[in-house]
């Protein structure tokens, strides 16, 4: 039976009383403009007003001017004013993580989880706020000293996509504001709401900090013009842009050609490698999260599986049993499990690769649509996987759906060349009990990957760590380790407390005064 008006009217009611509880002004909104959708049903919630051009040069100059008063202010200070977002987060946590759910189509638990990942990088930024420490280093010269220090960089710009459409902009947001720089940021124009959202939580935090300047955090609604404005701009010192490799060939050389410091997060055909002592049972799990886990549309899915020769026999079934009893439906309902893809060009994509794997001789277990959830322009799928000949094809490339690439091995350093010989590296996995496997993956020899883990899914990642991957995942990194270091610039200073002019490398140059 199709649901799809009796859900379009509640999703729309219940979105936009959550905007206004969370304090999204009406002038936000428009009767044309940027549309915002809800992939639940495929329907309209609102229009956004989108942001015109001649505003985001505006917008941008300001966020220049908010940061000559901020790179002033003392670390810890701001510090305090990303506390006080992680404050308005946390009593904002169910109404923004609902938003979540209804504009991107997350399950109850992800939504949720996408604003604890903001609060969580806002406590790790003001513990951060007093540690950016720079070094003393050894010098040379008789009565010297050296030392590095770190400064403010300028106005950070951050692209963020749908699939995490607030949780990429904190990771940015929270470090580079106790780093000393405005934030600028250009949202999805898949998920606009989301952002809206987050941008009034800040306003309330600017709110209750008596010495934060006007537009220190700024919101950008628009399409490609908007970023390319914002990429192009010599005033914005550092860029963000999360999205497919394809975006980031386009910005990466735009960035590169005015010497901008560039952070890119770009695609990932992330593979795990199940070895014969596996605990099979944990593995499993750890798999069918990765794999089928926001519908597919993680950056981080799993998509490649190398399973060794000895145990895909008893892989392939259970594995089967587990897709085949995955709840795929509304993801507000207790249960569900995997919600709808973002939109129809999603759900074309994945059957476009579902025939290739077909052609190219592989079983396809799953993929077909299911109907009679969310109406016409809703679009749920079963998640699939596809026991491949070989690695080639449609294995090669990242498709963001929920599709598995299973695969046989028979020797670790196959399994591994394979794992290595697709063009992103973002995340890995190995299941295995032996300890020299585990060591050889996360070894120099191992995975290419920004990260490589062993006995847990390559999804998921904590924010303590540096997120980000290597070659086409464009080799940025993000969150936590020392990524706030690309958010400064970096000072080098030699002091000369004698009354001598020592000259480095015994170099000799005397003058008469």
């Amino acid at each position: 039976m199709n649901i799809a008006p009796l859900h379009s009217a509640r999703i729309r009611d219940e979105a936009l009383e959550l905007l206004a509880r969370l304090g999204v002004p009406k002038a936000a909104f428009a009767t044309t403009g940027t549309p915002a959708s809800s992939p639940i049903t495929g329907e309209l919630i609102t229009y956004v007003r989108p942001t015109s051009l001649e505003e985001t040069d505006a917008a941008i100059g300001d966020a220049v001017k908010a940061f000559h008063s901020w790179r002033t202010t003392p670390p810890p200070r701001r510090g305090e004013f990303v506390r006080l977002i992680g404050e308005e987060l946390r009593a904002a946590k169910a109404d923004l993580g609902r938003l979540v759910t209804l504009e991107t189509g997350k399950v109850t638990s992800e939504g949720l989880g996408e604003v604890q990942e903001m609060i969580d990088i806002c406590d790790f930024a003001v513990g951060l706020s007093r540690q950016l420490y720079g070094k003393t280093i050894a010098t040379e010269r008789l009565d010297h000293r050296m030392m590095e220090t770190w400064h403010p960089l300028g106005v950070c710009g951050v692209i963020s996509a749908f699939n995490f459409p607030v949780a990429v902009w904190s990771w940015n947001a929270a470090l580079a504001l106790v780093c000393g720089d405005p934030v600028v940021w250009k949202p999805s124009e898949k998920a606009p709401l989301t952002a809206l959202a987050t941008q009034a939580i800040v306003e309330r935090a600017v709110h209750r900090f008596a010495d934060a300047p006007t537009n220190l955090s700024i919101i950008l609604i628009g399409g490609k013009e908007v970023g390319e404005t914002l990429v192009d701009d010599s005033r914005v010192a550092v860029v963000s842009a999360t999205g497919s490799t394809a975006m980031g060939r386009a910005v990466g050389p735009r960035l590169a050609a005015r010497f901008a410091r560039a952070i890119l997060e770009l695609g990932g055909n992330n593979a795990a490698i199940v070895a014969p002592s596996a605990d099979l049972g944990l593995a499993i799990r750890a798999i069918a999260f990765a794999a089928m886990g926001t519908a597919g549309q993680r950056c981080t899915t799993l998509r490649r599986l190398f399973v060794h020769e000895n145990v895909y026999g008893q892989l392939a079934p259970r594995l089967a049993k587990v897709y085949a009893s995955i709840k795929v439906g509304d993801p507000r309902d207790p249960g569900t499990l995997v919600g709808p893809l973002i939109d129809r060009r999603a759900f074309e994509s994945m059957q476009q690769a579902l025939e290739e794997a077909r052609k190219a001789g592989g079983i396809v277990h799953g993929g077909e649509r299911i109907e009679g959830i969310g109406g016409a322009n809703a679009y749920y799928v079963r998640p699939a996987f596809c026991e491949m000949r070989e690695h080639a094809g449609p294995v090669l490339r990242e498709t963001f759906a929920p599709i598995l690439y299973l695969l046989r091995y028979s020797r670790l350093d196959e399994a591994i060349r394979l794992h290595n010989a697709v063009g992103a590296g973002l995340t890995s996995s190995i299941f295995t009990l032996d300890m020299r496997e585990a060591e050889t993956f996360i070894s120099a020899t191992g995975s290419d990957c920004g990260i490589a883990n062993v006995n847990i899914g390559p999804s998921g990642a904590e924010i303590g760590g540096a997120f980000g991957g290597e070659k086409e995942t464009g080799g940025g990194r993000e969150a936590g380790s020392d990524s706030w270091k690309a958010y400064m610039r970096r000072a080098t200073n030699t002091i000369n407390f004698g009354t001598q002019l020592p000259l480095a490398q015994g170099v000799q140059f005397d003058v008469q005064d």
